[in-house]
């Protein structure tokens, strides 16, 4: 399967999950309830997975982590806030490029529809 298809995979096991449980609540149970059901689907994915900062060549861990990590080549940054803004793609995109993902998903379930608070983000540094 090719990360395209893993993402389109994947958005749609979320929008099962907003579905289910609606907006309003908590970033971490959306994640908890995404990485069960990526999980289940026969996916691997890794969970708050650290991502080290490598400055001048010495490896520092900054407390960076990606929410979910799927496959090993597909970032997904879970929010629940009122709006998606710039520093929440800074933010998915600073991980993809410490960790060299080409593909990720920022996907805020603070929304009445899923599909209106989802971003596909391109890594064109890879």
């Amino acid at each position: 399967m090719d990360v395209n298809e893993l993402s389109n995979k994947v958005i749609g096991i979320a929008i099962s999950v907003h579905r289910t449980l609606g907006p309003g609540l908590l970033e971490n149970t959306y994640k908890e309830c995404l990485f069960y059901k990526i999980t289940q689907s026969g996916l691997w994915v890794e969970k708050e997975k650290p991502m080290p900062l490598v400055y001048e060549g010495v490896k520092l861990e900054c407390g960076y982590r990606i929410d979910l990590l799927i496959e090993r080549c597909l970032v997904l940054e879970i929010k629940s806030v009122e709006a998606l803004n710039d520093v929440h793609l800074a933010q998915t995109l600073t991980y993809m490029k410490l960790g060299k993902y080409q593909l990720g998903l920022l996907i805020n379930f603070n929304v009445s529809l899923l599909k209106d608070g989802i971003k596909r983000v391109v890594n064109k540094l890879v």
